[in-house]
């Protein structure tokens, strides 16, 4: 049976509801998701398929979390109160054990710092509280000299930030983003879901791959003792899984800042169309020289995590460079495991959000993305 598609798009983007609508057609018959864009702050794109789906569904967003965690930190940085270039011992003085002195808050925000992890890794209840993560990692010493390489810290960036947000304003990251961001601009992205917004989440489904994406997952993983192992928290003897991860209410009710957070894809849009776009008659959050620092390159090559070419700007991932060239330089934002992903292009003006309830194989941003960002980027060029 063909999936609905439910939702409006301004003229000229008629395409990508045409895209969005291939796509889903071609999909599993139980695939669920929302797509959402804005163009110079103007909501141009607002669709959403699935049984029992709404544009105010809930979901949860993983590592794109972490864009709305390096938001806070990019406010606090042109405002002053976060200096890149100081050593994050400025700030949390215990971080300098095991040789983590000289490093800069710069280098920790572009994965340079090295604590990807602990050798003995996190208890579940640990990976649900940020202080808790942040206690641990100040006494980790690290996995290669801080600031000469790189690797995706997947599930602590949130909690090595948020520290540094903690102590130097006396609130923790969710609540400056609460209080900034989520609240004054009426956001659905939430670091940390109140039990009344419970009822609107839709529990994250495992991936359901193919017979010969399934012979790819069986193939043999990185060893325990591996960084991407330990980055993962792969090392212990029961680790879990993603999606118990993300459907477990501690979780969600703490919002931690790598990957905790539960987002509509309206929710995923407006944030970074509030970053870079005059919103609500707000101006845009982020002024051009801070939009110009958190997007440009800081790490680019070889990530000693993810064994592949990767490149971060200043706590986002590089958009264009990582995963859709044909955006302008600059771009700016964060995917994530279920296979969500948002963005900001300064260039076009665009701001775009993916949610999907359905694990996508094989892990990070979806591979539908790449056709619904290029169809959605052709039409805020001519529009």
């Amino acid at each position: 049976m063909t999936q609905e598609i439910h939702g409006t798009v301004a003229d000229g983007f008629e395409v990508v509801r045409e895209e969005f609508a291939a796509f889903v057609a071609g999909e599993l018959p139980d695939y669920e998701g929302q797509l959402c864009a804005h163009v110079h702050g103007r909501r141009v794109v607002d669709l959403w398929a699935g049984e029992g789906a709404g544009p105010d569904s809930l979901y949860g967003v993983f590592s794109s979390t972490k864009g709305a965690a390096h938001l806070v930190v990019a406010l606090l940085v042109q405002e002053g109160t976060l200096e890149p270039d100081r050593k994050v011992t400025y700030y949390w003085p215990e971080f300098g054990a095991e040789g983590k002195g000289q490093l800069t808050l710069r280098e920790l925000l572009s994965h340079r710092a090295g604590v990807v992890g602990l050798d003995g890794g996190f208890t579940a209840q640990e990976l649900t509280d940020d202080r808790a993560l942040a206690e641990r990692l100040a006494d980790q010493k690290p996995f290669w000299r801080p600031g000469t390489a790189f690797g995706y810290h997947a599930l602590v960036m949130g909690a090595l930030s948020g520290e540094i947000v903690r102590r130097a304003t006396g609130r923790t990251l969710q609540e400056v983003y609460e209080e900034r961001i989520r609240a004054p601009y009426g956001l659905d992205f939430h670091l940390g879901l109140p039990a009344s917004l419970e009822p609107r989440y839709r529990s994250v489904q495992p991936m359901a791959p193919t017979a010969e994406q399934q012979a790819l997952l069986d193939a043999p993983t990185p060893g325990p003792h591996t960084l991407t192992a330990i980055a993962y928290n792969q090392q212990v003897p029961d680790p879990g899984d993603l999606a118990a991860y993300a459907n477990s209410r501690a979780v969600r009710a703490k919002g931690p800042a790598s990957a905790g957070g539960v987002a509509a894809a309206r929710g995923l849009a407006g944030l970074y169309a509030a970053a870079i776009s005059e919103m609500a008659d707000r101006p845009p959050l982020l002024k051009p020289d801070t939009i110009a620092e958190v997007g440009q390159i800081h790490s680019i090559g070889y990530d000693l995590v993810a064994r592949a070419h990767r490149s971060y700007g200043l706590g986002f991932q590089a958009t264009a460079d990582m995963q859709y060239p044909f955006l302008g330089v600059g771009a700016f934002g964060h995917s994530g495991a279920s296979g969500s992903q948002a963005f900001a292009d300064p260039r076009s003006g665009l701001a775009y959000g993916y949610t999907r309830r359905r694990m996508a194989f094989p892990g990070g941003a979806a591979p539908e993305n790449e056709r619904l960002v290029r169809a959605v980027h052709r039409a805020a060029l001519t529009v």
